[in-house]
């Protein structure tokens, strides 16, 4: 509070001195000046003693209605505005994630001027928003700001803010590479192969977001090389991107956020024989026996699609498709030159195959294709009137077939039966509940009671079910949390069961109730 007060009376004496002394005091001089050579009248009313009180006092007068207006001016009350001033969140980072957070708030400051000056030299403090006492869900909240000077009035705008909180998730993707400008590579040189350091990083988010991303990409920049030449360059800090299927950024923590990158830069060349064929007509009754040239062949450079033709076509890591299959899918054909085939058009060919869920393609030297793929696996099907939809782990609709396989069928789903479609995804409340689905799968995997489940039915989210047909039974799960307690005693009262028929009930509070079995009848 003293150092205030001392930069307030610094100020005032500032003032005093330019505004008040130093013109009174160029006054008298100048007046001195003047007056000096028309004789001694003036001097003499000077020197009297009731002029000196007069001047005074006229000078008391003058500086008091001055100073009087200036103090007033300095008490009058004012605005000022801090424009785009930061928001500070404070929540548990590493298990939510928000949205509907504003980047900026401007701050208006009410107030005396004088507090207002004072204000404005001191350090802004942070706008807070404090949630760390809130769950998922969407919220109405405060923006809180304390100022340094307690006379003025804070108003913020805007002073409230809807927040959505979402758990953070995470799921662990493969990672492809884009190679970019790779065309400003000098003609002689093409990149033959790109490594990177590692194949699968995780991603964090809110689960509607994760199941948009179709693809993390490490974006490799040639342009970032200094000097392309031929041999092995590294590019380390390779940007990680996630994108959905049609090629949108979707905004998600990627961990690590940057890779490195090997990049081999070779200068394929292939000598081709020159072929001279004349053109014209020669004059009559002559023929040309000899055509020679000085130079019987040239080199050409470019990259290996260009210069070879395809002999071989390998596909790797494929289970469920055939490589007939997916070769066909292709639309590639052997004895034809790279060069006519895009690797775009024939990934995108061949995810057109639902079970596909990413393609790789590589050029072996020196006429192999090479086709990786990443296959989706059905995890649940769904009853589609006589016929089975298989579906795996994100919702996608793999097949419509009339076979049932060994998985359990997904009763009460909500996806119109219109928009079961091979290659789509089940809708938005089906995806938020398969996350719930999959977890009571996993778990009992781990109890390996998972082969004895023949169906899960979803349309009560307070009391999940588990049928075992072969058992006989059927589990009602509750709600799913401790859901590690609740399948470890489903495993138990089968054990303790086998020969029963029935229902196990483990829906209500663990800690204060014994889950049950009551015999069918």
């Amino acid at each position: 509070m003293m150092s205030k007060i001392r930069i307030i009376f610094r100020k005032i004496v500032k003032f005093f001195d330019k505004k008040i002394i130093t013109p009174i005091t160029k006054f008298f001089v100048w007046l001195t000046e003047k007056t000096k050579d028309k004789g001694k009248n003036f001097e003499r009313i000077l020197s009297r003693k009731s002029s000196l009180v007069i001047l005074s006092l006229l000078i008391a007068v003058f500086i008091f209605f001055y100073v009087d207006t200036k103090s007033t001016t300095i008490l009058e009350t004012a605005a000022e505005v801090l424009y785009k001033q930061p928001v500070n969140v404070i929540y548990n980072e590493e298990s939510y994630v928000i949205e509907g957070i504003p980047e900026t708030v401007d701050i208006t400051m009410i107030g005396r001027k004088s507090d207002l000056y004072l204000a404005k030299q001191l350090p802004v403090d942070t706008v807070d928003i404090d949630l760390k006492d809130l769950k998922p869900g969407t919220h109405k909240v405060t923006l809180k700001y304390k100022g340094a000077i307690d006379t003025i009035n804070y108003k913020l705008d805007p002073s409230v803010a809807t927040v959505v909180i979402y758990s953070k998730m995470s799921e662990v993707r493969t990672v492809s590479v884009d190679i970019l400008n790779q065309d400003k590579l000098n003609s002689k040189l093409s990149i033959s192969k790109v490594e990177i350091d590692r194949q699968e990083v995780i991603i964090k988010g809110p689960q509607y977001k994760l199941d948009k991303v179709a693809t993390v990409k490490a974006l490799v920049d040639i342009n970032n090389i200094a000097n392309p030449k031929e041999g092995t360059e590294t590019l380390s800090d390779v940007q990680l991107i996630a994108y959905d299927e049609k090629g949108t950024v979707i905004d998600v923590e990627i961990v690590p956020s940057k890779v490195t990158a090997t990049i081999e830069i070779s200068s394929p060349s292939k000598v081709v024989p020159i072929k001279i064929i004349p053109k014209g007509n020669v004059s009559f009754g002559k023929a040309i026996s000899n055509i020679t040239s000085s130079v019987e062949s040239v080199t050409i450079y470019g990259d290996e699609e260009t210069l070879s033709n395809i002999k071989n076509i390998e596909v790797k890591n494929n289970q469920k498709i055939s490589s007939e299959q997916i070769i066909s899918l292709s639309g590639v054909k052997l004895d034809e030159n790279t060069f006519k085939y895009s690797k775009r058009d024939i990934k995108k060919k061949i995810k057109e195959n639902a079970y596909i869920d990413s393609v790789k393609i590589t050029r072996g030297l020196p006429d192999t294709l090479k086709i990786e793929v990443k296959e989706r696996t059905a995890k649940l099907m769904l009853l589609y009137g006589n016929a089975y939809v298989y579906i795996n782990n994100q919702g996608y609709i793999l097949e419509i077939s009339d076979e049932k396989a060994k998985l359990p069928v997904l009763k009460g789903y909500k996806t119109d039966e219109k928009d079961i479609v091979v290659g789509q995804r089940l809708c938005n409340e089906d995806l938020e509940m398969l996350s719930t689905v999959l977890k009571i799968m996993e778990v009992a995997q781990s109890e390996e009671i998972f082969d004895k489940i023949t169906g899960i039915d979803i349309r009560n989210k307070s009391d999940y079910e588990i049928e075992m047909e072969n058992e006989q039974k059927t589990a009602h799960l509750g709600d799913c949390s401790m859901l590690e307690e609740r399948i470890l005693w489903v495993k138990t009262i089968l054990n303790e069961t086998k020969d029963l028929q029935g229902e196990i009930f483990v829906n209500m509070n663990l800690n204060s109730d014994r889950p049950f079995f009551r015999e069918r009848v």
